[in-house]
């Protein structure tokens, strides 16, 4: 695969993906942008928006959410997948913004890294939103960068580095909202790949 037909591909990809708000956008502060990326971790982005926005209008500072009790933030985001884990993973990444960097979120992926319920994927996707040059490798990315070539390997890690080398610099911090959008757009696996075989041929 040449660096062209990438691009040209990722053009297509973005052409045939609907406009829609993911879990990550457009938040005011990086605590929320933070919080709501954690819980939409095998979430649809449709269920964690609306169950982000209940949670922060009740604790709207990582202060706040620090000094929570645990029953109250399961309660809040019980629509969530995984929310009893999240639950406590908030409080203890709220925790730990809060004793170690004044409660803001740092922009550094290996201090995102050591905060509870952050792992790769989530570091890279709430960087990306800040305009740094990362890729969050979540189920959409993974799919399409194997299904068009992009990506050859089976492990997250080494197809994020297969991106990086694929890709110009510019375009890292857009392809996890491109892939995600057109993966949202396209459920059926049938459609989809239709789709996508369609892309293959673009050169």
């Amino acid at each position: 695969m040449n660096q062209k037909t990438a691009i040209k591909q990722l053009k297509e990809l973005e052409k045939n993906g609907r406009i829609m708000r993911l879990a990550a956008e457009s938040w005011k502060d990086d605590y929320q942008t933070l919080f709501s990326t954690i819980l939409s971790a095998r979430t649809r982005d449709e269920v964690t928006i609306p169950t982000a926005e209940r949670l922060f209008r009740k604790y709207s500072s990582p202060n706040k959410l620090a000094n929570a009790q645990l029953k109250d933030v399961k309660s809040l985001i019980k629509p969530i997948n995984f929310y009893k884990n999240k639950s406590k993973n908030i409080i203890n990444c709220a925790r730990h913004l809060v004793k170690n960097y004044n409660g803001r979120v740092p922009h550094d992926f290996d201090k995102l890294v050591e905060l509870s319920g952050v792992g790769r994927k989530t570091a890279n996707v709430f960087l990306a939103e800040h305009g740094k040059h990362t890729i969050g490798i979540d189920t959409h990315v993974f799919y399409i960068s194997r299904k068009l070539g992009w990506a050859k390997n089976n492990n997250p890690h080494k197809i994020e580095e297969e991106l990086r080398k694929l890709f110009p610099k510019k375009y890292l911090n857009r392809i996890n909202t491109i892939l995600v959008r057109f993966g949202k757009t396209h459920t059926s696996r049938k459609q989809k790949d239709k789709i996508l075989n369609e892309i293959k041929r673009v050169r």
